[in-house]
């Protein structure tokens, strides 16, 4: 971590921006990362609840990106990341449960968080609530509504809330395994039996709400929590919850995604660039986007700086 006229101002934590600052570091590039939160990971967070760590952002990961799977591959051989599951859990008010296939989900025992921990594991963040864009060169590795608050982004994608709801039980029988795609229903949209991701077989499920629900409740997220549990006792008949949780996503989803990897524009004599899962020109955005656009946005500025001093 440096500071000085030269250094560049990573804003984010996520995995968008410690892919970013792997790259500025492997290329000698002097970097600061500052992120508003006191904990890594953006929406890969998994605090600890009830002595035990939950995944309350992104539900998963997938692996398609080719040197994406390295990353996942060290991950695995360290113990951080698992292959969970192919097929999900579909459920619908008015129809018996079903099943979904699709590419292998990965998950992780320590949670989500952890991975980004790995990645960042000499590199220390600055805790800091920029209201301003900071001097230098500088990658917003964020939403674009929060890059927005700085600088306008090119082209911006609007993103979608969601209240994430956690409920732990005493017991239960799910109509599902491992986690279920929630369909035509106003509240629910995705539920994970955590016990299952994380592989303690845990009875803690996790609840994503519905964007339109979650516009409702966005000043107060614990007012979500009673109608959440009662859409649970109608769709998956879950008892009464032995304790709860929920955690406001404003930004939670993008809602249509950028055609390239990563933006930039020129400000005067130095560059911004733009970095996220939103930065996603092929595919659903989610976490091997977000970790392909901070890595492709810290090439880019690594080519820009070693060929102006080179």
């Amino acid at each position: 971590m440096s500071s000085g006229p030269k250094t560049v101002t990573i804003v984010g934590a996520g995995i968008a921006g410690a892919a970013c600052a792997v790259v500025l570091r492997e290329s000698g590039i002097p970097f600061r990362l500052v992120d508003r939160g006191r904990a890594v990971g953006g929406r890969m967070a998994s605090p600890e609840l009830h002595g035990r760590r939950v995944d309350i952002g992104a539900g998963y990961f997938t692996v398609r990106d080719r040197q994406f799977a390295e990353v996942v591959a060290r991950w695995q051989g360290a113990g951080l990341a698992r292959q969970w599951t192919d097929t999900f859990g579909v459920l619908s008010p008015d129809a018996a449960p079903g099943t979904s296939t699709g590419p292998m989900r990965w998950a992780t025992p320590g949670g989500l968080r952890s991975l980004v921990r790995e990645m960042l594991d000499d590199i220390d963040t600055e805790t800091l609530d920029l209201d301003q864009l900071p001097d230098g060169d500088v990658v917003l590795a964020m939403p674009d509504p929060q890059s927005n608050r700085l600088v306008s982004v090119p082209d911006s994608v609007d993103y979608d809330p969601v209240v994430t709801v956690v409920c732990g039980f005493d017991a239960w029988d799910l109509p599902f395994e491992n986690a279920a795609f929630v369909n035509d229903h106003s509240v629910l949209e995705f539920l994970a039996d955590d016990g299952s991701r994380r592989g303690d077989f845990a009875t803690v499920l996790v609840a994503h709400t519905t964007a339109s629900f979650a516009r409702g409740y966005l000043d107060d997220p614990a007012a979500a929590v009673a109608p959440t549990v009662d859409a649970l006792k109608e769709v998956v008949g879950a008892a009464t919850p032995s304790w709860t949780h929920a955690h406001r996503w404003t930004f939670a989803k993008p809602v249509a995604a950028h055609d390239s990897t990563f933006g930039s524009v020129e400000l005067g004599s130095r560059r911004v660039y733009f970095a996220g899962d939103q930065w996603c020109p092929h595919g659903a955005p989610r976490i091997e986007s977000a970790w392909r656009s901070g890595t492709d946005a810290g090439r880019a500025l690594s080519r820009s700086r070693l060929g102006a001093d080179g």
